[in-house]
C-alpha cells in the first residue's frame, strides 16, 4: 500500500469531516447556510411588497351610481372614500349618514350575509322578477359583476359602484 504525505490542509479537512459524520452534522452548515439566505431573500420580498403597497394604505375615493333602469328617473352619482380594504356596505352607510338623498335597507341572511332589499325606497320583488343588481365600474372602464354582495365586496380605489335595478 502506498502512503504519500498529507498536506496540514488535507489533515485538517479529513479531521473536520470525521468529526462532523460522528456528530451527524455532514450537511448541517449547508442547510444552515442555505436556510439562512431563504430568510433573508423573503424578508426583502416582504420589505419590497409592503414599501409598494403603502401609497394605498389609506383611505381611498370611490363614487356610487343608483340606476334605475326601469323607470325615467335620473341617476344619482355619491362620492366618498373608503378605507383602506374597506367593504362597499361601510361606504354605503357613511354616504346614507352625509346625505337624504341616499338610502337603502339591507335584511341580514344567516347563510349569505346582507342582501340588499331597497333604495331610496325602491325595493326588489319576486312577484316582478326585480332586484339591486350589484355592478362595479373598474378604473380602467371594465364593467364587473361581483361576485359576492354588498357586505363582502372591496371597492378598489376610484372604482364606481354601481346599484341597478333591472329584472332578472
Amino acid at each position: 500500500m502506498l502512503m504519500g504525505k498529507v498536506s496540514h490542509h488535507q489533515s485538517e479537512h479529513f479531521t473536520l469531516k470525521r468529526a462532523n459524520k460522528l456528530h451527524g452534522c455532514t450537511k448541517r452548515p449547508n442547510i444552515i447556510r442555505m436556510a439562512l439566505r431563504l430568510l433573508a431573500l423573503l424578508s426583502s420580498l416582504l420589505f419590497a411588497f409592503s414599501a409598494y403597497n403603502s401609497d394605498i394604505e389609506g383611505p381611498y375615493p370611490i363614487s356610487l351610481v343608483v340606476y334605475n333602469s326601469l323607470a325615467d328617473v335620473k341617476n344619482l352619482t355619491f362620492n366618498t372614500h373608503i378605507a383602506y380594504r374597506g367593504i362597499l356596505l361601510g361606504a354605503m352607510r357613511k354616504i346614507q349618514n352625509t346625505t337624504d338623498a341616499f338610502t337603502f335597507h339591507i335584511t341580514d341572511t344567516l347563510d349569505y350575509g346582507p342582501y340588499l332589499v331597497s333604495v331610496n325606497g325602491v325595493a326588489g320583488n319576486d312577484n316582478e322578477r326585480t332586484y339591486w343588481e350589484l355592478l362595479s365600474k373598474l378604473e380602467n372602464g371594465t364593467i364587473i359583476r361581483p361576485d359576492v354582495g354588498v357586505g363582502c365586496y372591496i371597492p378598489n380605489p376610484n372604482d364606481t359602484v354601481i346599484l341597478k335595478f333591472t329584472k332578472w
